[in-house]
């Protein structure tokens, strides 16, 4: 089996979808946070960076100039707002931001990076609107279904909220995206693969999924309480385990990332996590040694359940 056929990876839904190279252009939105303003609470996330988990987030000339580095052909861009609540605005404000990125020249979509209790009902109209006209994803950070854990990592809502705004977003036929962060202090690997089934299980009709290590940055709050944490002791072993938790994962869902993106400057824990290739070339060599692949074992994994 070829290695591009062992997993749903986003890159090969977009060039289905457009017929081509389409690469997302990580935007600063000049958001904020419900756990950050006080509304909610303070200091955002435990894991978050002061940008938000956005540290590489810019505008859509610089992006695109950055990325046509690496690939010089791409012609084809996802605006993809990424850092802090991406619906986090006066949606008056919102229209005129998504609109105006929409309308630059070779934008084909957009991607939101949110939190489900950042969705009233002005903006899930606003979102509708745009998912009839253009192609649309909206992405959580739930991180984790244990409301213990949450509470925790001051995610500021519990899995209800998460549930709820799904429940919308499928009614309007809207595509989202899931984030879990593997290795949260508290966690279990099997609480890890219980996230991840919940997730994926066909009522909730998942887009797509994200998967990474968890990350000590510089400027989270983990960065002074939990400075060398990391679950795994070794990237043979992340990687391993990233290749069991894909066997489970559904044949049609999209996988958008399977390790960390941190710059090296602001990384702490661990400190191979910001070796991105080597990472990524670990899961397709060990797909290709146990020769598995995405969903081989979900059928089996749902009668466990």
């Amino acid at each position: 089996m070829n290695s591009m056929n062992r997993i749903y990876s986003i890159n090969k839904f977009l060039k289905n979808t457009f017929g081509e190279k389409v690469i997302k252009l990580s935007l600063d939105g000049n958001f904020t946070c419900p756990n950050r303003d006080g509304s909610k609470g303070f200091g955002g996330c435990t894991f978050c960076s002061e940008k938000g988990s956005g540290d590489m987030a810019s505008d859509i000339p610089s992006q695109i100039e950055l990325l046509s580095k690496k690939w010089p052909k791409a012609k084809k861009f996802i605006a993809y707002f990424q850092n802090y609540s991406g619906t986090y605005k006066d949606v008056n404000e919102l229209r005129k931001l998504y609109y105006n990125a929409l309308a630059a020249p070779n934008i084909v979509g957009i991607a939101i990076a949110t939190r489900p209790d950042c969705i009233n009902a002005e903006i899930l109209e606003l979102l509708d609107e745009i998912n009839q006209k253009y192609f649309l994803w909206v992405e959580f950070g739930l991180q984790t279904i244990r409301d213990n854990i949450a509470e925790e990592i001051n995610r500021c809502y519990p899995l209800s909220v998460y549930d709820d705004a799904i429940a919308k977003l499928n009614s309007r036929n809207i595509k989202y995206v899931t984030h879990l962060i593997l290795g949260l202090p508290g966690e279990t690997r099997m609480d890890m693969v219980n996230s991840l089934k919940y997730i994926c299980a066909p009522a909730r009709n998942l887009f797509g999924i994200k998967l990474h290590m968890l990350n000590i940055t510089r400027g989270s709050k983990l960065a002074i309480t939990h400075p060398t944490y990391c679950e795994f002791s070794s990237i043979d072993d992340y990687v391993s385990f990233v290749c069991d938790l894909i066997e489970i994962i559904p044949s049609n869902i999209t996988i958008h990332r399977l390790n960390g993106d941190v710059p090296r400057k602001l990384l702490l824990a661990p400190e191979w996590s910001y070796m991105k290739r080597t990472i990524l070339n670990g899961i397709t060599k060990e797909l290709a040694h146990r020769n598995t692949y995405q969903g081989k074992y979900y059928e089996n994994s749902k009668k466990e359940d």
